[in-house]
């Protein structure tokens, strides 16, 4: 049996997820590793899939089972009481990447989305839900993590840097300035001895 997985993103969907700070991949012939990003409000599992799950229901089908890695959640329930029907939870600590969350419909098949800790800043986000849904996208989901590192890391050295910089780079050597150091007076050859 072949299922067809319409990855559109409806209307609906787009009004729904500014609840769920949701970003997915548009509708396209080239699969990439995740089919977008989602940025959870907090790690309690309980309050936050029924959220992501409304709206994905309504623009996949009803979610019936997620899974996830142990590592960013304290708690993971058994299962999660959504609109209309319960979702089951399931773990993988060596199988799944850490920051990736997998989806499950019966009816429409697998999603992966990248999981973008709740303490993330509004602008390393932004970047991280643009980059998790671009179309064909070849970033796992600890590889758009890796890279986002990376990204803020060298916005702190150039930040440095620039401060550097500003200050007038690195300070001047003064012998007086070494304590308990007297400066000595320089003499050229012709003047010594006189």
């Amino acid at each position: 049996m072949t299922v067809t997985v319409d990855r559109t993103t409806t209307d609906e969907c787009v009004t729904s997820s500014a609840s769920a700070r949701l970003s997915l991949t548009p509708s396209s012939p080239v699969p990439g590793l995740l089919d977008g990003a989602w940025w959870p409000r907090s790690r309690d599992l309980l309050r936050e899939l029924p959220t992501l799950t409304d709206v994905l229901d309504a623009c996949w089908g009803r979610i019936t089972r997620v899974s996830v890695n142990p590592a960013h959640w304290p708690v993971i329930p058994r299962k999660v009481p959504a609109t209309g029907h319960t979702v089951s939870v399931g773990w993988f600590t060596d199988e799944q990447d850490p920051h990736k969350l997998i989806l499950l419909s019966y009816a429409a098949g697998r999603w992966d989305l990248l999981v973008i800790p709740p303490e993330t800043s509004a602008a390393a986000a932004a970047r991280l839900m643009a980059a998790a849904a671009t179309v064909g996208g070849l970033l796992t989901a600890s590889g758009l993590m890796a890279s986002e590192t990376a990204f803020r890391e060298a916005g702190e050295d150039l930040s440095r840097e620039e401060e550097w910089e500003t200050d007038g780079g690195p300070p001047q050597w003064r012998p007086e300035a070494e304590p308990g150091r007297t400066p000595e007076l320089h003499r050229t050859p012709e003047f010594q001895g006189r």
